[in-house]
């Protein structure tokens, strides 16, 4: 047997418990994070990325070039969406990123307004 630590033991391993990686913490209640909401880092959040968790800065690199859902951050990293979402609820709470609502489908737009312009297109360049 050995004496020393087994330093190729990751936190991501399969024998460290998932409340491990969120340091035992729950999704606060005012962070609400839907599967398609879109996430991506802010200016400058590379530089504070060298004092997160491994977890939190495959997070953070991943979301770095630009606006990735939830559930591509979660399928992305392995980790069940619960923790992806804890994680982002402290990444956001740092100020490192940013989430905003995915954007909805269109509504369906107005008959009567769509006619006018049309009529207001043709008077006015002849069609």
């Amino acid at each position: 047997m050995r004496d020393e630590p087994d330093h190729d033991l990751e936190l991501t391993s399969p024998l460290v418990p998932l409340f491990v990686i969120t340091n035992g913490r729950s999704l606060p209640p005012e962070h609400v994070y839907e599967r398609t909401t879109l996430v991506s880092a802010h200016e400058g959040a590379s530089a504070a990325a060298r004092t997160l968790s491994p977890e939190a800065r495959l997070v953070l690199d991943l979301v770095m070039d630009g606006f990735l859902s939830v559930a591509e951050v979660a399928a992305h990293t392995h980790l069940p969406l619960g923790i992806v979402r804890i994680l982002l609820a402290e990444l956001e709470e740092s100020g490192l990123v940013i989430t905003r609502k995915p954007v909805p489908r269109a509504e369906r737009a107005d008959r009567e307004l769509l006619n006018a312009v049309l009529d207001g297109l043709k008077a006015r360049f002849g069609a």
